[in-house]
């Protein structure tokens, strides 16, 4: 299906009709949210951002919706009108979910059948609309009665979860529903926490401190970074609280030699290197691209560091050895599907049985890198204790040079897990991340 917006359609048709092509190529061909919208751009910024409102918002409530849709269509669309399926989700998000009138949510939304050449569908895309303003009581309790629909969430997912987060579970499954802030990262070389917040009031833009993250500032309403003063001169950053603790609770020594691996797109190396100006600091990734946006990080920060594309499940990866190294695993993300809705659509179970044996590999593969006395703090933005507190403890039995360090009290007490610390989404305006921080004997 084609992406290139037509400017001859009327606006509010042409904008949904891109919104319901995209929401098909994350949906139902496996694209990213990332890589889909980063392909249209409209000519009014109010535009792009009611676009992309209404792809993130249909992708992280789609199975709650399509579940709605499945109740009033008489009977399923064919493979081939599964594009009928994201119309009709995406007009059930904007009357469920926006401030988009009703009639104008219905009228544009079902006026996209006619571009689709799909005038046929017409009266079942209106009639499903309409049907659901009638019995939108009676279907949302028939929704609400099951987690999955409720929360939107897949059932492998909450099958993890459930005997993991026991009590605990209504709370985390609504907070990852939430809109996420949007929280900044003060380069303290350039100025202090506190004189940036000043800067931000005098442009209008209201923020706090964030009580751990020492750097962290959590903007009131999210806005563009050309907006916040100084960006392109490296003053800050955009940067999740829980993502910035990792450069304090790593706390390379000074002139140490650091290894961040798994690096793009640099957030973590910069900030390490924006608190630790002495050490000599090697970012790793994979991937040729994401490898360029750390090396543009680095230009903008003014900052220096090696920036290196290697496998690190390869054996022959470097003879070097650290004396400290952060390894932000790849993981499922599903400490961020806030940021991420997509991640409900494009993780599968069948990803993490993989996911955890390449984080195995790299971990047991950079524990032969550090050195005797060394430090390793393994992350992630996971919640899944498969990823984190099993894979650490699992670890730990593997090697009896390995001693897990307690984090500072005011983190650990935040923790959900008994290995390591869990962070799980909302706590302190977070987003869920896992943080082990393990030691390697002297002799």
């Amino acid at each position: 299906m084609s992406l290139t917006p037509n400017p001859q359609l009327f606006k509010g048709q042409q904008l949904r009709k891109q919104a319901c092509l995209a929401l098909h190529a994350i949906a139902f061909e496996g694209r990213s949210a990332n890589d889909v919208l980063n392909s249209i751009c409209f000519e009014q910024g109010s535009d792009n951002g009611l676009f992309r409102a209404l792809v993130l918002g249909s992708c992280r409530y789609f199975i709650r919706l399509e579940a709605i849709a499945n109740q009033l269509l008489q009977k399923p669309f064919k493979p081939k009108d599964s594009d009928l399926l994201c119309l009709i989700v995406l007009g059930l998000y904007q009357l469920e979910y926006s401030r988009v009138p009703d009639h104008a949510a219905i009228s544009e939304t079902v006026a996209v059948c006619q571009q689709l050449k799909k005038n046929w569908a017409t009266n079942v895309v209106n009639g499903v609309l309409r049907n659901f303003i009638r019995q939108k009581a009676d279907l949302l309790t028939k929704v609400d009665s099951n987690w999955d629909t409720k929360f939107a969430l897949p059932d492998w997912l909450i099958s993890i979860l459930k005997p993991y987060y026991k009590g605990q579970m209504e709370s985390l499954m609504s907070a990852i529903n939430k809109q996420a802030p949007m929280t900044l990262r003060v380069n303290r070389q350039k100025i202090g926490r506190d004189r940036y917040l000043e800067l931000l009031l005098e442009q209008g833009l209201a923020a706090t401190t964030h009580p751990i993250a020492g750097n962290a500032l959590v903007l009131e309403h999210p806005v563009s970074v050309e907006q916040l003063p100084h960006f392109a001169d490296g003053f800050v950053s955009v940067q999740d609280a829980a993502a910035q603790l990792a450069a304090a609770i790593l706390s390379p020594a000074q002139n140490s030699t650091v290894l961040d691996a798994c690096a793009a797109p640099g957030g973590k190396t910069c900030h390490l290197l924006e608190l630790y100006e002495s050490i000599e600091l090697t970012a790793c990734d994979i991937d040729h691209e994401r490898c360029q946006r750390i090396s543009e990080n680095l230009l903008r920060l003014q900052l220096r560091a090696k920036v290196d594309c290697q496998d690190l499940t390869d054996s022959n990866y470097s003879d070097e050895h650290f004396d400290a190294i952060l390894l932000d695993a790849p993981c499922s993300a599903t400490g961020v599907i806030r940021r991420h809705p997509d991640i409900k659509l494009l993780r599968k179970a069948s990803d993490i049985d993989q996911l955890v044996e390449l984080q195995q590999q790299i971990l047991e593969h950079l524990w032969s890198k550090l050195k005797a006395g060394g430090r390793l703090l393994y992350a992630t933005c996971s919640i899944l204790p498969q990823e984190n507190e099993q894979q650490i403890g699992q670890f730990l039995e593997r090697h009896s040079n390995a001693t897990l360090i307690p984090l500072a009290p005011e983190i650990q007490q935040l923790s959900h897990s008994k290995t390591g610390c869990q962070l799980i989404p909302g706590q302190l305006s977070m987003d869920g991340f896992y943080y082990a921080l393990l030691e390697k004997a002297t002799n």
